[in-house]
């Protein structure tokens, strides 16, 4: 429809919709003569790149399956994936396991493209045809491939503009990592189904986001919370225009209402939603409109799918009682790959998908997500959600980012330990910390533990690792 508008921006360098389409049905002949055929996995290895998305769409013109892994695995996890997804062709731009029958780095790459003809013509695939394989960040044990079928990604991309008023113009900026559901599905895609620019981050680095907004007039993008924060604590913060911007998406984990107040005192519209690798990953939104009045909400379920919020026993949730979350509609997962066990593991109750997330659904129906299942701990009896501790521990002066989590205690069977990283120049004082707790939170849900780090373990997708901090040698008491 649009050959000659600009699809993609990636180190200053533009690219048309018709040039991305004609290198894509080169990759798709060359990746044929290869000897690829419908069904078999092509996996992705590398930062964002246009060759990322190249060999995306290519993949799915053969009607073979997409697999993006994270670059920032070790080998042994990296050589895992590609056992488990059975690839039998990798792009790359780093060293990986020599068991691929077909590995092609980027050094090689144009040569790849060159001899192949760009006349390839796609083979039609179903709605219920698998599209990609995404791999769970694995926070315990092996990851889980969550399986997407094309029908979910196409239902995911309606729910996601009809949610936000993506324009034909829109110039979105990429700058998570495209292994990472949201900055695929809710960026990438919905921005080239209507025809926009999307202008491609390697890698995300604070400085060159406020030049990359200034310079190509960013009007929309996605990060997690530890990005956004990033951008305002920077000494560029208060004078950077950005002028352009019409709307900031956020998801992954809670986002603490004083950051939100920070972009609305900026101007800024940030809107949080809600969801997972296996919906694809829209589940709930907070539209535009509702930003300010529902500040720190993860919104209502999405047009085209139904969200519920249960008790253990899965009866309904009263509004305001804690529930876990479950998803179902036509943007949901069929399953995980090669593991009927885990598939069948994860629905209940008629096709319902139990998310592990805990949630609390006002008389509105706004969904507060409140924490992981596996990450609530109980002190003394009473239910300490550590989301709620950790935005009021980033409120205090001098804080950049902090992490909570629940250790053993003889006393009230598990206590609070808090992992806080400064503001640069900032001095804090664990002791300070805490004082500056008391009378905001109950006295069961301030940590006894608080340490100062430089900095937090984190998964590929940018999510703080709780994993490793249970596992530290406990200190003294605070």
């Amino acid at each position: 429809m649009s050959p000659g508008r600009t699809a993609l921006i990636f180190e200053g360098k533009p690219v048309t919709y018709g040039e991305l389409h004609e290198r894509i049905c080169r990759l798709a002949a060359a990746l044929r003569g290869a000897g690829i055929r419908r069904g078999d996995r092509v996996a992705y290895l590398g930062t964002n790149h246009p060759a990322f998305v190249e060999t995306m769409f290519a993949t799915y013109a053969l009607g073979a399956i997409f697999v993006p892994l994270n670059f920032r695995l070790t080998g042994p996890e990296i050589a895992y994936q590609l056992e488990h997804s059975g690839a039998v062709a990798l792009i790359h731009d780093r060293p990986v396991p020599e068991s691929v029958p077909l590995a092609v780095s980027l050094d090689a790459y144009e040569s790849f493209l060159g001899g192949a003809s760009p006349g390839f013509t796609g083979e039609p695939s179903a709605l219920d045809d698998v599209a990609c394989i995404l791999y769970t960040s694995g926070t315990t044990g092996h990851p889980k491939g969550a399986m997407l079928t094309h029908g979910n990604l196409i239902w995911n991309a309606y729910n996601l503009l009809v949610c936000v008023d993506v324009a034909s113009d829109e110039v979105t900026l990429v700058s998570a990592p495209l292994f990472h559901v949201a900055a695929l599905n809710q960026c990438l895609l919905p921005t080239f189904l209507k025809g926009g620019t999307s202008v491609i981050m390697p890698g995300w680095d604070v400085d060159r986001c406020f030049d990359l907004i200034a310079s190509h007039r960013i009007t929309w993008m996605f990060g997690v919370s530890a990005m956004f924060a990033g951008l305002a604590q920077s000494p560029r913060w208060a004078g950077a225009d950005l002028s352009s911007v019409r709307c900031l998406m956020t998801g992954g984990a809670p986002v603490p209402e004083a950051l939100i107040r920070a972009y609305e005192e900026r101007g800024l519209t940030f809107c949080q939603g809600y969801g997972m690798t296996e919906t694809a990953p829209g589940a709930t939104f907070l539209e535009a409109r509702e930003s300010h009045d529902h500040i720190g909400s993860a919104g209502l379920p999405v047009f085209f799918t139904d969200v519920r919020c249960v008790r253990p026993d899965l009866s309904e949730a009263s509004p305001g009682e804690p529930g876990e979350v479950l998803v179902r509609g036509p943007n949901v997962t069929p399953g995980y790959w090669n593991d009927p066990g885990a598939t069948a593991g994860a629905f209940v109750d008629g096709g319902w998908l139990r998310s592990g997330d805990v949630a609390v659904v006002e008389e509105s129906g706004h969904f507060r997500i409140v924490d992981r299942t596996k990450d609530m701990y109980i002190s003394g009896g009473e239910n300490v959600y550590p989301a709620e501790v950790e935005a009021a521990i980033f409120e205090q002066p001098g804080v950049a980012e902090a992490a909570v989590v629940g250790v053993p205690d003889e006393k009230w069977g598990e206590v609070g330990r808090a992992f806080v990283v400064p503001v640069p120049g900032a001095g804090l004082e664990p002791g300070d910390v805490l004082a500056g707790l008391r009378g905001r939170l109950a006295a069961y849900k301030i940590p006894v533990y608080l340490e100062v780090v430089e900095e937090l373990p984190r998964t590929g997708s940018n999510k703080v690792l709780k994993g490793p901090l249970r596992e530290r040698p406990l200190p003294g008491r605070a």
